[in-house]
């Protein structure tokens, strides 16, 4: 009887320690770590239940599952249960874009985008990656399709700024923030690129010669200013020396008046007080200073005088009696 109650109480704790251990089990595997930057769809009974944050998270292991997400991704197929909310960047292959001048040429492109829903990301779009590389090559062709060669090459930054616009747009149902679009290379045909060589070398030529003409320009303006400076301080230069010189020749010519007056005065007053006439000594004075200098230079002595003038010698007499007192 007591073997049988050991052998009762043996399989009743083996049946014990076995739910104790399937608790413990189940516990564990309902137990998950989600790492940073990352988030985890979780699935009850097939339908879409919570998504999982980083840390420590739990769900039932029997109703619950991680949805495993197949992305193509570089032409390689990716399974995994992480969603990366990071930005992340794909680096597209070349493709070939028309112009609207009809020139082929090989376009390189990089997005750069962000998951901000994981739920649309999983849900509203078989294939994340892929679709975005195609909406984006579409996109290209779209847009440069709209200009010309010369145009895809200066406005970059435009072309750069309207595919974000387009694709953020497109991408915002996928849950999905397109941060940034780069253009990376724009190779046109070889012959197109040695016209483009050739033009680039013709508009440098013209450059230089536009510069070396308003080179010569300037410096045929500066030679003007600086004659015509010259010119106008030379002019002021000798301008001032006239004004200069005439205020001399003014300044000694009222001196020279001042002392002739007082010289006059002098001799006015000594003829009065001779008993003479001032007046008849000045004419006769003037008179023979005139004749004087109608003389000079001259080789024949001869003066010829107006009648007039005779009476003037006349004076001469009582100048040298002014002068020279009789002998009594």
């Amino acid at each position: 009887m007591k073997e049988i109650l050991l052998v009762t109480n043996m399989e009743n704790m083996a049946v014990v320690i076995f739910f104790v251990l399937f608790t413990i089990i189940l516990v564990i595997s309902g137990i998950k770590i989600v790492p940073q930057a990352n988030r985890v769809i979780v699935e009850r009974l097939g339908k879409f239940h919570k998504v999982l944050f980083p840390g420590i998270n739990f769900i039932f292991p029997v109703l619950d599952r991680k949805k495993s997400i197949s992305w193509l991704v570089g032409g390689t197929i990716r399974n995994t249960a992480l969603i990366d909310v990071r930005e992340q960047v794909f680096d597209f292959p070349k493709q070939n874009v028309i112009s609207r001048d009809n020139v082929v040429m090989e376009i390189n492109a990089l997005l750069y985008f962000q998951i901000n829903d994981p739920f649309k990301a999983v849900y509203e779009i078989a294939n994340l990656p892929l679709a975005l590389e195609k909406l984006t090559q579409t996109s290209l062709r779209s847009v440069m399709g709209e200009m010309d060669l010369d145009e895809i090459f200066s406005k970059r930054a435009e072309i750069n700024e309207r595919l974000r616009v387009i694709l953020d747009e497109a991408s915002d149902a996928w849950g999905v923030k397109v941060t940034r679009v780069e253009i990376q290379d724009v190779n046109p045909p070889a012959s197109v690129q040695a016209a483009m060589q050739r033009q680039m070398e013709a508009e440098r030529s013209r450059r230089a010669t536009v510069t070396e003409s308003e080179g010569k320009k300037k410096a045929q303006i500066l030679e003007a200013e600086g004659h015509k400076e010259a010119q106008i301080n030379r002019a002021e230069g000798e301008k001032r020396a006239l004004i200069l010189d005439a205020e001399g020749r003014a300044e000694a010519r009222i001196k020279m008046g001042e002392a002739e007056s007082v010289a006059i005065g002098k001799i006015a007053a000594a003829i009065r007080n001779a008993g003479g006439d001032p007046t008849q000594y000045l004419v006769a004075l003037k008179y023979m200073e005139t004749l004087a200098a109608m003389t000079s230079g001259q080789e024949n002595k001869t003066v010829y005088l107006p009648y007039e003038a005779t009476a003037i010698l006349g004076s001469l007499g009582g100048i040298r009696e002014l002068f020279i007192p009789e002998k009594n």
